[in-house]
């Protein structure tokens, strides 16, 4: 299983269980902001934002939150101003590394993230030394458990849609599109009554590195603990396992 498929999912269900609701919240509020500020507060004209707000609804934050958290992006309320920093590295056995964050100081948070590299098996790079690895894709999960569909008619549905890719991964179909046809996909997929788990624009890794043994469980370790960091919003790699 490919290492953007295996932690797309894990993240997805450590979500749902996860005790810490606070960061959570923080993370989806911090996301709210920075679309709002970028693209404005209606979310029929912000993708990114109307993701942000779905995710938030999603995770139960109270809607008064929501709309303090646009209020802040758009400049009508005061608070942090949080600056978009992406991190490149390699982990344990050469696997490529991303990080999206979003921090009220840079400083700390690129000393932090050194630190997690460092101390797990891996080393922060430059910038661009693994983004190239990477292309921006939307991405929608759909678990197999709770639906009655047959996947190649799951995958008719999606294709019609406008979708670049399907396939089926264990307990899960994820479906790849374009990013600006994520939403498109989404509600189409939607309409005709499917469940879906997962729905985000996401880095997809072009080449995969395979690990085993103590360097999958140091991967593993490192990519729990970056995504456990207050400041960061996204973790993508390329390990398969």
């Amino acid at each position: 299983m490919s290492g953007h498929s295996k932690w797309s999912t894990i993240k997805h269900k450590k979500a749902k269980n996860d005790a810490q609701r606070g960061k959570i919240f923080t993370r989806l509020a911090k996301e709210i902001i920075v679309a709002a500020r970028q693209g404005g507060g209606d979310p029929e004209l912000n993708f990114r934002l109307k993701n942000a707000i779905q995710k938030a609804k999603e995770a139960n934050i109270p809607n008064d939150n929501i709309i303090r958290a646009i209020q802040r992006g758009t400049g009508e309320l005061g608070g942090e101003s949080y600056d978009e920093i992406i991190y490149e590295g390699y982990g344990p056995g050469g696997a490529a590394i991303m990080i999206e964050a979003m921090t009220d100081n840079r400083n700390r948070t690129a000393g932090e993230i050194r630190h997690l590299f460092s101390r797990n098996g891996g080393n922060l790079g430059e910038t661009g030394c693994v983004a190239w690895m990477f292309e921006e894709k939307g991405i929608i999960i759909i678990e197999q458990t709770g639906n009655d569909w047959h996947e190649d008619d799951l995958m008719l549905l999606a294709l019609d849609a406008g979708a670049d890719d399907f396939k089926a991964e264990d307990d899960a179909f994820e479906v790849i599109s374009a990013p600006g046809d994520l939403q498109t996909i989404k509600e189409a997929l939607e309409k005709a009554g499917v469940k879906i788990a997962l729905a985000e624009v996401t880095m997809i890794p072009q080449t995969t590195v395979e690990l085993e043994g103590k360097e999958a469980e140091q991967i593993l370790r490192l990519m729990e603990l970056l995504e456990e960091h207050d400041d960061v919003q996204n973790v993508h790699t390329n390990f398969e396992i």
